[in-house]
């Protein structure tokens, strides 16, 4: 992108960075930062800065222009030197850089019609209307050419990449509703092939009505399906996460555990990240889904993991690891709370085929009141260890004002609950086996005798907010920085946070939990520890294993290949740029998912810190990105100079000094205007500022 505006002002390389920010932030790894990673991404902006203005330099000199100034960045100069008639410099605010020439400043735009400067040979203005073209361009296609470059070096390298693998599933979201599991792989959407997981993403977020997907499940049938995207975040989704491997990986730190403290695998010792299990009680692992299914069928035994561990690619010095590890039981508060309302229903599910929808209430399952005969929490478990037989579910549903009681006799699936994932607050719990997730409210309907809240809470009383807090001198289990303060208060906009707070008992066995209980207009604080009951028969699936995201390397064998899906490469990257800028407009994409120079210099550095190919391929997707947007339409940007130019072309008559004077300040209070939006997306959104 050439600086929008004057080869010199303020307004020019703001919007070159501003620009970045339209895709470079939805996908940020967490990766420690170091001193070389940002030399590097010094350098590397540096460079798509410097191929930009070349761009435009090189061409103006061949076409005789004279050249005042060659910058990169702006604002006051730090460092320069003049060789023949131009100043070359190194300015302050590094955003950027200028070409500056005589007869073409964005801000005194009158000196492209000064007959005084437009009779001087060297001045721009006093080109022919193709050479002017040229110049204007000359930036843009530089950095197509760079971007082409940075691509196929990286894919020359080998670049890692995510797969159009599905991992967890988020419950109640278009994917489970139309039934995918973890494990599934897509393979197109909306007729586009899926070669990674950030084609699922993109193809998503960026079109606008339904999606139609194709893929294959995980036991190996295909799939076409049509999906309508949730709108209710900042950018459409189906709710879907990228697919973890069987690898075990750090939490936190890179020299971390990769184990959960407290849980049976941490207990169990012996551990280390990179290990990857390759069986499972005496049965082989291949990916992710079959490890799922292994430690859910069997999740109330002692099982024996095998790992592997040594270098990847030399074979004969890997080494095979056994370690035992129990299993694990619920941890529980002893509180059964009052279910809520069916929020969603798997298509084709058992209960979609006995007609149960959103809005209904599950009153009783077997003749037993749920909330005070059967625990919602329970239902998954209770529905999968009757698969194939009938199960009676009585259920109440508005109609026409009426509440009506119903009964459905259904035959669960062998599908286990409590795999899902709960990173999004208010997430329901789903049961798998029949098909339906559901929330569950604050309100305590039964204590459980024995139990660590007997005593403390009574019936009918409400949780309006539950923490989970490590005890004083307990060592830091590392999900802080996961899940923040991990503090879940009640509201109007967010109701539900048991079943989230719930699963993270689970996960944080060493935490305690402190709730606020609101009873009759007063509210009080109990701190209590969760406890596991030695005689439940109920299990949790997980036992405590970090694990890291499954990737592949996307390697060109030869240079006519590296360029050949570079220019693929840099073909779609366009394409989504211009399928962002349409999302904003429609509000499909909400204008808080803009990052400015901040977000994208953490955005590369975060590039950096993985490796030099993945922050070519960052420097290469900016350069697409810096030249597509640059050929916008926009006053002081080149693409608005180029409308001028074709205007002149067509009439034989340059636009009035009136007309440039008002579309060049109307572009530049757009482009400021923007620059000022990101930048405070950068410090108060992005970083959990104020609102």
């Amino acid at each position: 992108m050439a600086p929008p505006g004057p080869r010199g002002s303020p307004g020019d390389c703001s919007v070159d960075l501003i620009a970045v920010g339209l895709l470079a932030a939805f996908d940020i790894s967490k990766l420690g930062a170091t001193a070389l990673s940002w030399l590097w991404v010094a350098i590397g902006l540096g460079f798509v800065i410097f191929f930009h203005e070349l761009g435009h330099f090189a061409v103006a000199k061949w076409c005789g222009v004279f050249v005042e100034r060659f910058s990169i960045g702006f604002g006051p100069i730090l460092w320069s030197f003049k060789k023949g008639d131009t100043e070359y410099a190194l300015s302050a605010i590094p955003f950027g850089g200028y070409v500056k020439m005589l007869g073409q400043d964005d801000m005194d735009p009158s000196q492209l019609t000064t007959e005084e400067i437009a009779a001087d040979p060297k001045s721009y203005s006093a080109k022919p209307v193709w050479q002017r073209m040229a110049i204007i361009s000359a930036g843009v296609i530089m950095n197509i050419l760079t971007g082409l470059v940075f691509f196929a070096i990286a894919f020359k390298s080998g670049v890692q990449t995510r797969p159009a693998r599905l991992g967890p599933i988020v419950v109640g979201k278009p994917a489970w509703k139309a039934g995918l599991q973890t494990g599934d792989l897509l393979t197109r959407i909306n007729g586009r092939e899926c070669s990674d997981f950030g084609d699922i993403m993109r193809g998503v977020a960026l079109t606008s009505g339904d999606v139609e997907i194709e893929g294959i499940y995980r036991d190996g049938r295909t799939f076409q399906k049509t999906l309508t995207p949730d709108k209710s975040d900042t950018r459409r989704m189906i709710g879907v996460a990228p697919a973890w491997d069987v690898r075990l990986t750090a939490l936190g730190e890179e020299n971390g555990p990769c184990t959960l403290a407290g849980t049976p695998a941490a207990e169990a010792g012996g551990f280390q990240p990179k290990d990857r299990i390759v069986e499972v009680g005496g049965k082989p692992v291949k990916s992710f889904a079959d490890l799922q299914t292994l430690l859910t069928e069997r999740r109330s035994e002692e099982l024996e993991f095998v790992v592997e561990r040594g270098p990847e690619d030399n074979e004969d010095k890997r080494e095979r690891v056994t370690i035992k590890v129990a299993p694990n039981r619920f941890r529980r508060l002893g509180l059964s709370m009052d279910i809520e309302k069916i929020s969603a229903v798997e298509a084709d599910s058992p209960a979609d085929q006995v007609q149960l929808k959103p809005g209904d209430k599950i009153a009783k399952v077997d003749g037993q009141e749920v909330g005070k005969e059967i625990d919602p929490v329970e239902l998954p478990d209770y529905f999968q260890s009757r698969h194939g037989q009938n199960v009676s579910v009585e259920y109440t549903r508005e109609v026409d004002g009426t509440k009506k009681t119903l009964t459905a006799e259904l035959t669960p699936r062998n599908r286990t609950g409590w795999t899902d994932r709960f990173e999004l607050k208010g997430s329901p719990l789903s049961v798998p086996s029949i098909g339906v997730a559901y929330h569950i409210t604050s309100r305590v309907l039964k204590v459980a005798p024995g139990s660590p809240a007997e005593g403390k809470i009574a019936a009918d009383e409400t949780i309006t907010a539950i923490e989970l807090f490590l005890p004083d001198n307990a060592k830091d289990d590392g999900f802080s920085g996961a899940f923040g303060a991990m503090k879940f208060e009640a509201s109007d906009k967010q109701p539900h946070i048991w079943a989230q707070a719930f699963w993270l008992m689970q996960m944080t066995p060493t935490r305690h939990v402190r709730l606020t209980v609101s009873s009759n207009d007063t509210k009080r604080t109990v701190e209590l520890e969760p406890m596991r009951d030695p005689n439940s028969p109920l299990f949790f699936p997980e036992r405590g294993f970090v694990f890291d995201d499954e990737s592949m390397i996307q390697k060109a064998a030869t240079v006519g290949d590296a360029f050949a899906m570079a220019a693929d490469h840099a073909r779609s990257t366009g394409v989504e740029i211009y399928l962002t800028l349409r999302s904003l407009v429609r509000r499909d994409l909400s204008f808080k998912e803009l990052h400015g120079p901040i977000g994208i210099a953490k955005v590369a550095h975060q590039f950096a810190s993985q490796g030099i190919s993945p922050l070519l391929l960052f420097l290469g997707f900016l350069s697409v990105n810096l030249a597509v947007l640059n050929f916008l339409p926009i006053p002081v940007l080149d693409g608005g100079h180029m409308v001028f130019l074709c205007w002149e072309a067509v009439t034989r008559k340059r636009p009035s000094e009136r007309v440039l004077i008002g579309a060049t300040y109307c572009g530049m209070a757009f482009v400021l205007g923007l620059m000022v939006l990101v930048i405070y997306l950068d410090l108060f959104v992005h970083t959990g500022g104020p609102k």
